[in-house]
């Protein structure tokens, strides 16, 4: 691609971006057209500076990264979308990937992977990390189904997300609002996560939530 590559950055952290502007603008073929803090933004600017490349993480201000994915690949399929985010690659790249991104980087990596995920999946190939590549190949080969993945690995992205909240104290009507959905709905996803994770009440579901996300802030 001889043009100047449009890429637009969606992170709800200003530091982040900030440093990502730093690093994007050192690069000859390489242009920031905007930022975006949550999902509504991110898909005006998409609509109104038509980035090549889009830098997604998958927590958003008010929303989730997986579902902007989602609707980026639905209403502006010309966009490649590029996730770099602080979330465990083994859980959320292949979700990513699956909703639509054509790459994770995970933000601890040294800062010249990010200008190579860029180019790389500007290239039309895909860009995760050798252990990820090597983890999706052995599903593939052993024909891993979701019957035999691990328990928070059967949650789906939705389910995943109430349960992240939860881990992180929010109650029922902080999630339903900030998922911008139904309290009943709520309701009915922590019972789904209860049943696949063969929990028998709420406080069970409320320590296993808790202890889930201390451990995913240890890695």
């Amino acid at each position: 691609m001889s043009q100047t590559i449009k890429v637009l950055l969606v992170d709800d952290h200003p530091l982040v971006r900030e440093g990502l502007v730093d690093l994007i603008s050192q690069q000859a073929d390489l242009q920031i057209c905007g930022e975006a803090a949550n999902e509504p933004q991110a898909l005006e600017l998409i609509r109104t500076v038509q980035p090549h490349v889009a830098i997604v993480d998958i927590s958003l201000e008010n929303g989730s990264g997986i579902e902007l994915i989602k609707s980026i690949k639905a209403m502006f399929p010309a966009v490649t979308v590029l996730v770099l985010s602080m979330h465990d690659e083994s859980l959320y790249a292949e979700r990513a990937l699956r909703a639509g991104a054509r790459g994770y980087v995970m933000k601890r990596e040294a800062a010249k992977k990010v200008i190579e995920a860029i180019h790389c999946v500007l290239a039309g190939q895909l860009y995760v990390s050798d252990k990820i590549a090597a983890l999706m190949a052995e599903k593939f080969v052993e024909g891993r189904t979701d019957a035999t993945a691990s328990p928070i690995e059967q949650l789906s992205n939705r389910e995943l997300e109430v349960f992240q909240l939860l881990g992180l104290g929010h109650n029922t009507r902080q999630i339903a609002d900030h998922l911008h959905i139904g309290f009943k709905t709520v309701q009915a996803y922590s019972a789904r996560i209860k049943e696949k994770l063969k929990l028998a009440n709420a406080t069970e579901l409320l320590r296993e939530a808790i202890r889930w996300q201390e451990s995913q802030q240890a890695k």
